[in-house]
């Protein structure tokens, strides 16, 4: 390569750097679009539109009212991931969207009961959602023994009578695609069975689906559509953000102070490739704030969980890359044969903690709702250009600085030869050690919950509380509710969890808080009034039900299970055996149960961000757990007379500088969100923080031992 094209390569480098940190900052544009200030917040972080809905029915039942909310959770979601539906009172529904100022605009399309429409081949509506009671998923057996799949509907006596009337109309078509019904469900097509007889008494089958989950899926959409309840709006508000005006700027100070402290760490650890890969994160960086806006993500606590995590696989993915260099140079391998070929040797080991990570993000944005969407959105963007700066940039600029003459050994550095640790040999001190720490989880568990305390600190969005409408003499700024009445609140009521939200262009400010007894809310009122000149009359409290319904877990628990199961499958896939992906399983499993028992001990509170917190480890432990697979897969081949127990203790010395760096690495990130984060930021990082040890805990000192293991198991059945 020619001096002037070395000269072009950096400059080309430097303008691209120069570039995409001006379209970050000021985006695109005339309306700036694709910039950092364009990045739509969640609730918690910038607030919203709440707009409070009641129902037509004066007396609703609280399953319609379940339902209602459940469904209407899921209409919300159009506009964002993040927005919340919950309960206030008992005939009151409260929907809070971030980002949105314009309440009109979308009152009038969330007010319509239902938007599910049965349409026949020339247009004609048949029956709306309003018209179906009930619809869920069945199986039956045809006349040859063979199981089936169908749909059963309810329908009400208004659809009985119109459906039948339809039925009876367009059984008589003579070509079968006359007789053809449109199920449509917010303008797309979910089905279109076709009518096989006149349905005159209100039970409707729609059969032929190939298997059971389709079935239950259409009966999931059927009954997303069809919202029981007509809802009035009340009214409408602005509000400001759950975490107050502090969140956003002390996140963001904490995310440039640890990015530069890892930018440091890495050149003084690995020297020029360090270099490299801090302008590859860098470029990162910037790229990430550019399709956070441009595909309108919400951002939010769990999104910054998945950054974080995507951040940590980056590094992860050059620590290993430098690690292989500096292995080809102890072979006595030149400069550049060992950045070809280390380059080489660490992409099986990137592809696949990433594919896993990939495949568990897209499980759990189709499955999850809510949080989950919002943190798998943000992971499987920043997994995949964290591959992308990985793999292709970080290997362009080594390239780069390599031709512009930093060809030395000493500017990448050669590995001193470690001294295998016996690892398998420490098993059972291992084991026990695990036990002891997950047994004592339990056992507070049990403890709190024994006390009368619960065996979790649950949160407002598990289990509800009270909503105190508080409207003041003078409006106040969110500083001033942080830092004076909030205080004076927690002194006279007890309560140490208060969320509270300002409300735009009012003296008016909605807290949130456990459900407070009679005795707390006169101490509420009493300090309101006293010390605040609050008129007694401007205060109103209702309570209000978890934001996170019990459909809403469910879906998460579904999403992570098939998550789990899926990147699995992908192990067993890619290591041919059971063994691996048994004790990726029990590793995570591990890893999981420690962070919920450091919930129990600690009475963090426990709400959405738990979630997040336990998705962020999954993906952890899942990245951390293969790294040491698949250096054992390769010494397998390398070493085929080598017994299993030396085989699992050189894998894991030989990838411990990797395991402590990226362990390092990631912990320092969230602590320092942690030391300068607001008290809800700093309950979120925390569990994470154990999180971060656990996995790295586990993929050193329990996974290899947990396949030994399991691969001697084998062995012996056979």
């Amino acid at each position: 390569m020619k001096t002037g094209k070395k000269i072009l390569g950096l400059l080309i480098l430097i303008v691209a750097l120069g570039g995409l940190g001006y379209i970050a900052m000021f985006g695109i544009g005339t309306n700036g679009y694709g910039s950092a200030s364009d990045i739509k917040l969640g609730l918690d972080l910038a607030g919203g539109v709440s707009i409070t809905y009641t129902t037509v029915e004066e007396n609703p039942s609280q399953q319609d009212m379940d339902d209602t909310i459940y469904r209407l959770q899921k209409r919300v979601e159009v506009y964002s991931s993040e927005a919340e539906v919950y309960q206030e009172g008992t005939n009151r529904i409260n929907v809070e969207i971030p980002d949105v100022t314009d309440a009109n605009a979308i009152l009038e399309e969330l007010g319509k009961p239902g938007s599910l429409l049965f349409v026949d081949v020339k247009g004609n509506v048949i029956i709306t959602g309003n018209d179906i009671k009930s619809a869920e998923a069945q199986t039956y057996q045809d006349n040859r023994g063979e199981t089936m799949y169908c749909v059963s509907l309810e329908l009400n006596e208004a659809g009985r009578v119109a459906f039948g009337e339809a039925t009876s109309r367009l059984v008589k078509e003579p070509i079968e695609q006359d007789r053809i019904i449109y199920i449509i469900y917010n303008n797309d097509v979910i089905s279109y069975p076709i009518v096989q007889s006149a349905i005159t008494e209100g039970n409707v089958m729609i059969d032929g689906l190939v298997s059971l989950e389709v079935a239950q899926n259409l009966a999931s959409t059927i009954r997303i559509g069809a919202i029981p309840l007509e809802l009035t709006e009340l009214r409408s508000n602005v509000v400001g953000a759950k975490l107050g005006s502090e969140a956003i700027s002390t996140s963001l100070k904490a995310g440039a102070i640890g990015l530069i402290l890892l930018f440091l760490f890495m050149i003084i650890v690995y020297r020029i490739p360090g270099l490299a890969a801090s302008l590859a994160l860098a470029l990162y960086t910037m790229i990430m704030i550019f399709l956070i806006s441009i595909y309108d993500i919400t951002l939010t606590l769990p999104g910054i969980a998945g950054i974080i995590l995507s951040i940590g696989m980056a590094v992860d993915a050059n620590v290993i890359i430098f690690a292989r260099i500096r292995e080809e140079l102890a072979k006595g391998k030149a400069v550049k044969s060992a950045i070809k070929d280390g380059s080489s040797k660490a992409l099986s080991a990137i592809l696949d903690g990433n594919i896993t990570t990939l495949i568990a993000a897209a499980v759990l944005a189709f499955k999850g709702s809510g949080t989950v969407k919002g943190f798998a959105s943000t992971l499987a963007l920043g997994t995949a250009v964290s591959m992308f700066t990985a793999l292709v940039v970080t290997k362009l600029i080594l390239n780069l600085l390599y031709e512009l003459g930093f060809k030395g050994v000493a500017f990448y550095g050669i590995p001193k030869e470690a001294k295998t640790i016996n690892f398998v040999g420490k098993k059972n001190l291992c084991f026990i050690i695990s036990l002891v720490v997950i047994a004592a989880g339990f056992v507070f568990m049990g403890m709190n919950s024994a006390n009368g305390k619960g065996a979790f600190n649950y949160s407002l969005e598990f289990v509800g509380g009270t909503t105190t409408s508080v409207t003041f003499n003078e409006a106040h700024t969110q500083q001033d509710v942080e830092n004076t009445i909030i205080p004076a609140i927690k002194e006279a009521t007890g309560v140490a969890e208060i969320q509270q939200q300002t409300v735009n262009d009012s003296t008016q400010v909605i807290f949130k808080t456990p459900e407070l007894t009679l005795e707390q809310r006169e101490a509420f009122t009493n300090v309101m009034v006293t010390q605040f000149g609050v008129d007694a009359a401007n205060i109103s409290a209702e309570n209000i039900s978890a934001t996170v319904s019990s459909e809403m877990k469910s879906d998460a628990i579904v999403a992570i299970a098939i998550a789990t199961i899926c990147m699995l499958l992908y192990i067993w896939f890619r290591f041919s055996t059971l063994s691996f992906a048994g004790a990726a399983v029990l590793a995570l499993i591990h890893d999981v149960l420690i962070v919920i028992g450091f919930y129990a001990v600690s009475r963090i509170s426990l709400g959405n961000t738990f979630i997040a917190c336990v998705l962020t480890i999954v993906g952890y432990s899942i990245n951390a757990t293969i790294v040491i697979f698949d250096r054992i897969r390769e010494n397998l081949k390398n070493m085929p007379k080598a017994d299993r127990k030396e085989i699992v203790n050189i894998s894991v010395t030989q990838t411990l500088g990797r395991s402590i760096n990226t362990s390092l690495t990631t912990f320092a990130m969230i602590l320092i969100l942690a030391v300068l984060g607001v008290s809800s930021i700093r309950e979120f990082a925390l569990p994470i923080m154990v999180g971060v040890i656990c996995g790295g805990y586990s993929s050193v000192c329990l996974a290899g031992t947990f396949w030994y293991v399991f691969a001697g198991l084998k062995k012996k059945a056979e």
